[in-house]
């Protein structure tokens, strides 16, 4: 796959965490990890009409960039591109897992041993996604953070599927490079998230929430 068509769909995907529903987006991400270009060129942008999601023009770059040579679409394609500003996703995050989720934590435990010290990582952090626009329901997202040097959508499936296995059917897994500017979203999860271990380059290129 042509790495600047990869890398654009990538960072969109990681734009659209917190604005495409979880069962979607990681979805598309597994796709995107296996090479599934024509899949996700087909199915990708009539989601976002579906959901009434409306792109910047970065994103539409990058959504034109990405899927437009595997077949996307151009109709639809087109009408992603909005006027307004993005919307605010209505998601809080905290640092620890609130009182009500199981405190017995496997998947900090495996996500450790998969990635301390793994090549190309960085630090891999961990948040809770609290949903602020449906304040009495009891609902908790792990939202993993990593940093990586390359590979970054195989990474991503990697750890989505080790996240399904113990049990996160929709895992919300961010895989950034270093010197990428950060969406609000990720800020914010940052901002309240801890170290989990780091890779081998270590805290060299660490994620920054400002």
């Amino acid at each position: 796959m042509d790495p600047d068509i990869e890398q654009s769909c990538h960072e969109l995907l990681l734009r659209l965490a917190g604005r495409l529903p979880d069962q979607l987006l990681w979805r598309f991400r597994d796709w995107l990890g296996e090479g599934a270009m024509g899949t996700l060129a087909r199915t990708l942008p009539r989601s976002l009409l579906k959901h009434r999601i409306d792109l910047d023009q970065p994103e539409y770059r990058l959504l034109v960039a990405g899927l437009v040579p595997h077949g996307a679409d151009w109709h639809q394609v087109s009408s992603t591109l909005g006027v307004d500003d993005v919307t605010q996703t209505g998601y809080t995050f905290t640092q620890s897992a609130p009182e009500w989720v199981n405190s017995v934590d496997s998947v900090s435990v495996l996500i450790h041993a998969t990635l301390r010290g793994r090549p190309d990582v960085g630090e891999v952090r961990e948040s809770w996604r609290l949903n602020t626009l449906a304040p009495g329901e009891q609902e908790a997202k792990r939202v993993l953070l990593v940093t990586a040097l390359a590979g970054l959508p195989r990474l991503t499936g990697e750890l989505q599927r080790v996240m399904r296995v113990l049990g996160d059917e929709e895992p919300s897994v961010e895989v950034m490079p270093p010197r990428l500017e950060l969406p609000a979203y990720h800020r914010a999860a940052l901002e309240s998230s801890e170290l989990v271990c780091v890779g081998a380059v270590g805290t060299g290129h660490r994620l920054a929430a400002a």
